[in-house]
């Protein structure tokens, strides 16, 4: 492991909480020490209170904070010398320590402090760095791990026996510490959870981390255990071919299993890897992936275990269900605070199969994604520590005491909170979202809290937004090839597929019938029936598995009940459209799929209305531009988000009983009325 530190950059950070900052930002860039809000920085600060007194401040990263993007707001500022008399108590519990620290911070607009605030605060160094790195986990996560730490590091570092975090784990470093520090000693390894450094600055506090996570790999490299790919069975994506990967429709119905469980639904995202293959078609792997995850705080995320599933995905649930509720009952038998537990819920997270790979479960897909960050590493710990003879997790109680900790429930909680919204677990797919309509629609559907697929011709459309719950894709919509591979991606991405929005279309130029030729005809009819026929086809089997009923969105026109001269392809492509979509209400709600129409006109800022095009209108018209965007009843423009934002609310609850309903959004007009 190399240092990272840049003294052009550390310039950069003239203050002690700045240089906190981005040492603390050099630990979180890299993911083999830390991930998805792990690991903790703190530092200590004299300051001149209101009232004209020195004091010391710790600064300690505040919970909600990611390393690797804090900021000195994210660090929540506690006057150590309370925290120094906590550390001297024989009890506390977690809400009198949450209370305590809570009440003796100097900003009342900090976040919450982290609840090792108690363990920085009795370490006597201006700066402490705490990681879950890989290297280290890998060594104390094995049957002789103390051993093998204590010839790696001697008198660098304290060791300290794995107990439960907060409190108990402070006061209990308490008592070790000041026994075994030495003039040597530059850190403190946590058996089965990570490593401490500390220093005068922020640089030898980080670069010290860094010597010492580096002694952990040397140590692994020495043992032919640092660099595991190939111990891994030789499975590549290649060799398990597509054709032998779990089937998509499969694939929906365990979601929707496991969201008829939750009552609420859920994304899966497929990781497909020759990582994750190797690791799901490993010979021990009843075993090896049994055991427990690689820290206990993992637990919050991706439960104590994964399901292995087999070619019975409904029974292996089943019993991965009982097998959690046995898990429960005896770890609530004898929890460590004492008090009464609820049981949490019983589905896996994670779900590993010979031929899929990896399957990651969440309400969202940042959680799947978490999830199948945090077990990738794991796969790897688990291999270092079998290759240094066997993987070893802490057992089960005291998996169960973090995974029912009232103060890492909390974490999870405040999360579900921020982000809830009402299409959390669902997935969309849009047709012509690049631009106009179909992009409003996109925007609409992601702040609503969906994963949206979006379809266009445009290669543009896959880079249209960089961020997990959008999958932009390349696709003609006419062809019946890239409309089964989309669909194919959106499964293995998200899981399943909820809401179809129908928006790709072609408007072309005026045109009398005696001069549209069968050329323009065809082409008019192939993007804006027969492609909608053709996707609503191959969605069917897909749609009638979504948890909470399928919803289709079909953009139909004003041109339905009031065509125009000069219009006769697109008249008729969409009054098509529109009586498919009310015979596919009839045939598909016995399968609680509805399916509505939305005609609207004269939105102007799409692709459709080019300016040639809207000049022709108009002039047919014989009004002005001006004037014939804005000839309805109401005097009003109809724009693209104005569409869309009808669309999207007509798949939410609001109208869960409405189907085969065709709804104008054109700001009244006479011919139509």
């Amino acid at each position: 492991m190399h240092s990272r530190w840049n003294e052009n950059e550390a310039k950069q950070y003239p203050t002690e909480l700045d240089l906190r900052v981005y040492s603390s930002r050099l630990l979180g860039q890299d993911k083999s020490l830390v991930l998805h809000g792990g690991g903790n920085t703190s530092v200590k600060i004299k300051q001149t209170n209101i009232v004209g007194e020195t004091e010391t401040i710790l600064y300690v990263k505040g919970s909600g904070w990611d390393l690797e993007t804090i900021e000195a707001r994210g660090y929540a500022p506690v006057r150590m010398q309370h925290l120094l008399k906590l550390s001297q108590l024989k009890q506390l519990t977690d809400a009198q320590m949450v209370n305590e620290l809570k009440t003796h911070m100097t900003s009342a607009s900090a976040p919450g402090p982290s609840v090792e605030t108690i363990l920085h605060a009795l370490l006597p160094y201006k700066y402490v760095d705490h990681t879950h790195a890989d290297a280290v986990v890998s060594i104390t996560n094995t049957q002789d791990g103390l051993a093998r730490i204590k010839s790696i590091y001697a008198d660098k570092v304290v060791i300290i026996p794995y107990i439960m975090p907060g409190f108990d784990l402070s006061r209990l470093c308490a008592e070790i510490f000041p026994q075994q520090v030495s003039n040597e000693t530059i850190g403190m390894v946590l058996m089965n959870h990570g490593i401490f450094s500390f220093g005068d600055n922020a640089r030898e506090s980080y670069e010290r981390m860094i010597e010492l996570v580096t002694m952990a790999e040397d140590y692994l490299a020495q043992h032919q255990a640092l660099e595991v790919h190939s111990s891994y069975p030789e499975v590549t994506v290649d060799s398990v071919a597509n054709s032998n990967d779990l089937d998509v429709i499969s694939l929906c119905r365990f979601r929707k299993q496991l969201s008829e469980k939750l009552q609420q639904p859920l994304i899966i995202h497929q990781t497909r890897t020759p990582q994750t293959l190797g690791f799901a078609n490993h010979p021990d792997i009843k075993h090896i992936s049994q055991q427990g995850p690689a820290t206990p705080d993992h637990v919050i995320r991706t439960k104590q275990l994964p399901l292995l599933m087999t070619e019975d995905p409904a029974q292996d649930l089943e019993n991965y269900v009982e097998a959690y509720n046995r898990y429960f009952k005896q770890g609530a038998e004898n929890p460590h605070d004492g008090q009464q537990k609820n049981r949490l819920d019983p589905l896996p997270r994670i779900v590993l199969n010979p031929q899929a790979g990896m399957l990651t479960i969440g309400k969202t897909i940042k959680d799947a994604a978490i999830v199948a960050d945090i077990y990738q590493h794991t796969m790897d710990i688990i291999m270092r520590a079998t290759q240094l003879g066997g993987y070893r997790a802490l057992p089960s109680q005291d998996i169960f005491d973090v995974e029912y900790w009232e103060l890492e429930q909390a974490k999870l909680n405040k999360a579900g909170q921020a982000c809830g919204t009402r299409f959390d677990g669902e997935v969309a797919l849009v047709t012509g979202a690049v631009s106009g309509i179909g992009k409003a629609c996109v925007d609409s559907l992601l702040a609503r809290g969906a994963c949206v697929v979006a379809l266009d011709i445009l290669p543009e459309i896959k880079s249209l937004y960089q961020r997990p719950d959008y999958l932009g894709i390349n696709c003609d919509v006419t062809d019946e090839l890239a409309l089964k591979n989309a669909l194919q991606q959106t499964i293995r991405q998200y899981g399943g597929l909820d809401m179809l929005i129908l928006n790709a279309g072609i408007f072309p130029g005026g045109c009398r019938i005696e001069d549209l030729s069968m050329t323009q005809w065809r082409k008019v009819m192939s993007i804006n029936l027969d492609a909608n026929l053709s996707l609503m086809s191959k969605a069917h089997p897909f749609l009638k598995l979504s948890p909470n009923g399928a919803r289709i969105i079909a953009m139909g026109s004003k041109n339905v009940p009031a065509p125009g001269p000069g219009a006769a392809a697109y008249s008729a492509a969409k009054a098509a459209l529109n009586q498919l979509a009310r015979v596919a209400a009839l045939e598909w709600g016995e399968d609680n799929i509805r399916i509505n129409t939305l005609h609207p006109n004269a939105v102007f800022d799409t692709a459709i209305w080019t300016d040639e095009v809207l000049e022709s209108r108009a002039k047919h018209y014989g009004l002005t531009i001006e004037q014939y965007k804005t000839s309805n009843l109401l005097h009003t423009e109809i724009t693209s988000r104005d569409v869309a934002e009808l669309a999207v609310e007509m798949c939410g609850p609001l109208f869960a009983k409405t189907t085969a309903a065709q709804v104008p959004v054109d700001g009244g007009n006479d011919r139509v009325v």
